[in-house]
């Protein structure tokens, strides 16, 4: 940290000065050479020219885009520790790997330093609010670590509590599980919210309905894996609904092989869907459905899914939903022999999915997700004098969704406290998390064994290539010419 800009201390007051704001409020309103205010935890004033309390920290945002924090509302914190392990997955091996064969190996501590890690990865690329979709909680010890971990790191987080290890049906009839609940979440703080995860498998005899009464009885969302090709259909979704059980809090992550009717039932009771198009693409939930999402104007929020395969930053989610919802429309009017003249998905509609898209998901809405006045100063500054990439800001929008990137991220708070400040982490023990990251990773190598490399590195289909009718097989050097 340089002298000149040292970090602010907490507690003062301090003015982003002179920034390109992306308000995110209702009316979409993009402010140049504008300042945002923050006293306290709130967003105290938005606007050019404020006036400021004495003694308030000024930061220069001159040439950088100052916006709402983002907000992630699916992500499997626990499994980062194993970064990039699963890069080669299909969705299949992702299953047998973590439901059938290795995730529970893991261990309270093991849970805590993928937590550790997650949180603070997402602090760095700007995104204030994380959903932990938790579902590696096999013991109360491991729910305990889960969230000592988010407690222990200056962000904006939701525990997403599930146990793949068991039914629904059973870990949320434990005592244990409601005791935790009432014991970890009963404080009412906004820093760390709740929410049950569980998928709904189709079985026509329902057993996730107990998992529902219980969720309804504690007064908490449900966020579930539904449209999941060969894991979660149709018939989920419509058992849900003849049940009583689909509301406006739930998020339905993925949503990518439904069907009409599917997508009707959701729209009609008010519940939103959490797209992480990396994911989509590359694992084989289906093809990320934003586009059928529009046509129905079912609320979409934005996520990253698991750091065992993809990035975790909404940079990436946001460029890769815009072009997989642009390729698609290219696709469909291609086959009726039409050219796609006008994009319908717009930029400026993917930052809104990544901030105020989440807030409304998570029902959060009044807290965060625009810079408004009298909300909590979740607030992230992109500017980078360093980077050719940083200039010129022509299309605000477009810049954050196709330019920017984790590196740009100069300061956040979350708040009103500053998490991130000159490119760099504020009071974060980056070393003590890698050492509790590295005792987890040589835990999981010697578990497995035999199985580590393999496991990392599946096997490639054999690729059979098709004939080709101009394939040459001969140079002839005298006529200078290729022989068949």
């Amino acid at each position: 940290m340089s002298a000149a800009a040292p970090t602010p201390e907490p507690g003062r007051p301090v003015v982003l000065r002179r920034g390109t704001v992306l308000t995110m409020n209702d009316a979409h309103d993009v402010l140049a050479d504008a300042d945002v205010l923050v006293v306290g935890d709130r967003i105290a004033g938005v606007g050019p020219g404020l006036e400021v309390p004495e003694g308030t920290v000024e930061i220069d945002a001159s040439g950088g885009i100052v916006m709402p924090g983002m907000i992630d509302t699916h992500r499997h914190m626990w499994q980062t520790a194993l970064r990039g392990y699963g890069a080669d997955w299909t969705l299949t091996q992702y299953f047998v790997w973590f439901y059938l064969e290795w995730g529970r190996i893991f261990r309270p501590q093991d849970i805590h330093a993928g937590n550790l890690l997650s949180a603070i990865e997402s602090l760095d690329a700007g995104v204030t609010t994380t959903v932990d979709w938790s579902h590696g909680l096999q013991t109360i010890d491991h729910a305990d670590a889960a969230v000592d971990a988010l407690e222990s790191v200056p962000g904006r987080f939701v525990l997403a509590y599930g146990n793949i290890q068991q039914g629904p049906w059973e870990w949320s009839a434990s005592p244990d599980f409601r005791s935790f609940v009432r014991r970890r979440f009963d404080g009412g703080s906004d820093l760390v919210g709740f929410q049950m995860a569980f998928d709904v498998t189709g079985d026509p005899a329902f057993p996730e309905k107990a998992a529902f009464e219980v969720a309804r009885e504690l007064g908490v969302p449900v966020t579930t894996h539904a449209g999941v090709w060969g894991a979660t259909n149709d018939d989920g979704i419509r058992l849900m609904h003849e049940h009583g059980f689909m509301t406006p809090q739930n998020v339905y992550v993925h949503a990518a092989t439904l069907e009409e009717d599917s997508y009707n039932r959701i729209a009609a009771t008010g519940g939103s869907v959490s797209v992480s198009t990396e994911s989509e693409q590359s694992a084989g939930q289906g093809y990320p459905p934003t586009w059928r999402l529009r046509m129905h104007d079912i609320p979409v929020s934005l996520s990253m899914d698991t750091s065992v395969w993809w990035s975790g930053d909404l940079f990436s989610a946001m460029r890769t939903t815009l072009g997989a919802d642009r390729s698609r429309e290219h696709l469909e009017a291609h086959a009726r022999q039409e050219t796609v003249t006008n994009h319908r998905l717009r930029a400026e509609q993917v930052v809104d999915w990544a901030t105020r898209g989440g807030s409304k998901a998570l029902h959060m809405d009044g807290l965060v997700g625009s810079l408004e006045e009298g909300k909590k100063a979740d607030v992230v500054l992109l500017k980078n004098d360093a980077s050719p990439v940083s200039f010129p800001i022509l299309h605000p929008y477009g810049h954050v969704a196709f330019q920017a990137q984790r590196g740009d991220v100069h300061t956040v708070l979350v708040n009103g406290r500053v998490v991130k400040h000159e490119h760099a982490l504020v009071g974060i023990d980056l070393p003590a998390v890698r050492r509790a990251v590295e005792e987890t990773v040589d835990y999981a190598m010697r578990e497995l064994g035999d199985a580590w490399t393999p496991g990392m590195h599946p096997e490639v289909p054999e690729t059979k290539l098709l004939d080709n009718p101009y394939t040459y097989t001969e140079w002839d050097a005298g006529s200078a010419q290729w022989k068949r």
